[in-house]
């Protein structure tokens, strides 16, 4: 009865497509004002939608745009869709390939990054319950096998409300134990086996993560240290900022090196997808005068 009740929640939330409005999902303020451009919404039956909630007026926004030129032009690095149509053609994307606005956003102004000098960072916003995040995953490892040495992976999960957080602490859990080949146990046990490890509330939802746990081979204090350690946590903290910073309103959302955002719909698919993420990694990386 508890597990139906659970699966019931966890498909209201992932109706048409994995997004923080999505029916099940907490209701939210009054949004953060944006650092970061081109948040994509998905509709109910999955396409995106280019609305977006709280538009500022004409004399706002011509007021931003007039700040943000500015900024871009006073902060190095800071990538503006004006400056890559500017690039020689050498410096250019794949001709004919991508586009600006259209396969991707450029994120004005540029966001820093946790990586060290002459990396790329590639962030991959998700949720271990979004069936999109699981359909996506296949192409994520396969390309983590041959991705080139200067990218530097990084995965966040999403914290839109309590399924998002009890998955996210899961997740953190996992990785501070070393055991990060369980995420994507996690994943198959969500989606293939129909078991979302989730309860009905924040004691239930750990206590059945521990019972999963423990059928991995973890021991069932040190998942619960874990699971309540500081690391944790603190990473909690740190990708409920991610969250806001980006403004994220549907996952899977992959950001390349804080400048350039897209997902699997403006790539064209999942393989489209990681070839643009490889693009974009490596113009970025090439760039003369980065960092």
């Amino acid at each position: 009865m508890v597990r139906s009740l659970a699966l019931a929640l966890l498909a209201a939330v992932c109706i048409g497509a994995c997004t923080r409005g999505s029916p099940g999902s907490p209701a939210t303020t009054e949004p953060q004002p944006p650092s970061a451009t081109g948040a994509i919404e998905r509709n109910g039956t999955g396409a995106q939608s280019s609305a977006v909630a709280g538009a500022p007026s004409a004399a706002a926004a011509d007021a931003a745009s007039q700040s943000s030129s500015s900024t871009a032009e006073e902060v190095p690095g800071t990538t503006s869709l004006e400056h890559l149509a500017a690039l020689p053609p050498g410096e250019q994307l794949p001709e004919g390939r991508w586009k600006a606005g259209t396969n991707y956003n450029a994120i004005v102004p540029a966001q820093p990054t946790s990586v060290p000098p002459g990396k790329v960072e590639v962030l991959e916003v998700f949720w271990l319950g979004c069936p999109h995040c699981y359909a996506l995953e296949p192409y994520i490892q396969r390309w983590l096998n041959a991705k080139p040495a200067y990218v530097q992976f990084v995965r966040v999960p999403v914290m839109w409300g309590p399924f998002h957080r009890a998955h996210a602490q899961l997740f953190y859990t996992l990785e501070s134990l070393g055991r990060d080949d369980l995420v994507e146990k996690a994943f198959d046990t969500i989606h293939r086996d129909h078991n979302p490890l989730l309860g009905t509330d924040e004691q239930d939802s750990f206590n059945k993560q521990l019972a999963w746990a423990q059928a991995n081979g973890i021991d069932a204090s040190t998942f619960r240290a874990a699971y309540n350690s500081f690391g944790v946590h603190s990473s909690l903290e740190h990708a409920q900022e991610i969250t806001d910073r980006y403004q994220v309103e549907s996952v899977p959302l992959v950001i390349i090196d804080g400048k350039f955002s897209s997902d699997v719909d403006k790539a064209g698919g999942q393989a489209q997808l990681i070839q643009l993420i490889d693009d974009l990694a490596a113009f970025e990386h090439r760039r003369p005068h980065r960092g």
